[in-house]
């Protein structure tokens, strides 16, 4: 009799071990599952960030682009990227991160056409209204620029969870993807050429 007593107690004490086990699983199961979630929002509030910093930049650029109009007569070309942009700007709310790289490429192209009218044009250095549009345009680079490294540190925490054994197991049943980065444009990683 003592003996199956004992043995009750036993079975109790494994049980309520295994029992233990199977809830801290469950816990850390949900906190995990959980976890992606705040890092999909994460990258979501990131890529918006990016995307109110190339709106943002959208407009200061057609401001530049407005004044140097007033200076000189712009080719054609200029005018349509300008329409363009102007499209992909309306769309951009729910736009991937491959559409905002795009909207990225065609901004520096713009921001490219500007500065030959500037070049051309050296009493526009001068004025006060686009010398303040010039600055704010340097800010607001740096806001986009902060927002891409923001961005891409998050995808990159959050890419490197969903492979790593065990939190892979989770991401797989939550149906966790890979994010993209947001990459630079082709070209623009090199180093610029200095001659003198």
């Amino acid at each position: 009799m003592f003996l199956i007593a004992i043995g009750g107690i036993i079975g109790l004490v494994i049980g309520g071990i295994f029992l233990l086990f199977i809830l801290s699983f469950l816990f850390w199961a949900i906190s995990k599952h959980n976890a992606f979630r705040r890092m999909e929002v994460k990258i979501d509030e990131s890529a918006s960030d990016i995307d109110v910093a190339l709106n943002r930049r959208y407009d200061l650029l057609t401001k530049e682009y407005e004044i140097c109009k007033g200076y000189a007569k712009q080719e054609s070309s200029v005018l349509e990227e300008v329409s363009r942009l102007r499209s992909l700007a309306g769309k951009s709310a729910k736009a991937d991160i491959d559409t905002l790289s795009k909207m990225n490429a065609g901004l520096d192209r713009l921001q490219n056409a500007i500065q030959v009218t500037l070049e051309q044009y050296p009493t526009l250095k001068s004025d006060q209204v686009f010398l303040h549009l010039m600055d704010s345009c340097r800010d607001v680079e740096d806001h986009l620029e902060a927002s891409r490294r923001l961005y891409n540190s998050n995808v990159s925490i959050y890419n490197q969870e969903i492979v790593v054994f065990p939190s892979s197991l989770i991401a797989s049943l939550s149906h966790c993807q890979k994010r993209e980065l947001f990459r630079v444009e082709e070209g623009k990683e090199k180093d610029v050429p200095m001659a003198f």
